[in-house]
């Protein structure tokens, strides 16, 4: 999940396992570990929107912290240069842009991929013929378990 920063870190502060790394342009991004994901499982292991890790209840919590300001909930998977993304953007407790998704095994230019889209949609300012990927320095970390070791809980 990636947010201001500000509100990642009041939204995440209760919430067991939770990790908070820091992005730039003021954003920041909490990686969806076993812990904080298995925190709004509701009975279901069901997949919402296409996503692996989103459940019914987090889609709903999403929407009500969205309330506070806009947050994004990415999933990327790569192997060798190809892979997937998929993103969407709640805001004002509605989801506001998405699902976005690229198919596995397909070249895509990363500045139109879905994760890029939504950082537009949070604000994020890229330097030309740059993306917004990179813009926040996403491109840091390769694994999420890499991204909570870099995240205060």
């Amino acid at each position: 999940m990636i947010a201001e920063a500000g509100l990642l870190r009041r939204v995440s502060r209760d919430l067991a396992g939770a990790r908070v790394a820091a992005l730039r342009q003021g954003l920041a991004l909490m990686p969806m570990t076993d812990e904080p994901a298995g925190a709004f499982t509701d009975g279901g292991d069901a997949e919402v929107l296409g996503f692996g890790r989103l459940s019914a209840g987090f889609e709903r919590t999403l929407g009500r912290w969205s309330v506070a300001g806009p947050l994004a909930y990415v999933e990327a998977e790569y192997f060798g240069g190809a892979g997937e993304q998929r993103a969407a953007v709640w805001a004002d407790g509605t989801l506001v842009l998405g699902p976005l998704d690229v198919p596995v095994k397909r070249w895509f230019s990363r500045p139109v991929g879905p994760v890029s889209q939504a950082l537009r949609r949070l604000g994020v300012r890229r330097r030309p013929g740059g993306d917004e990927f990179d813009a926040v320095g996403l491109g840091r970390h390769r694994h999420t378990d890499d991204w909570a070791a870099s995240g205060a809980g």
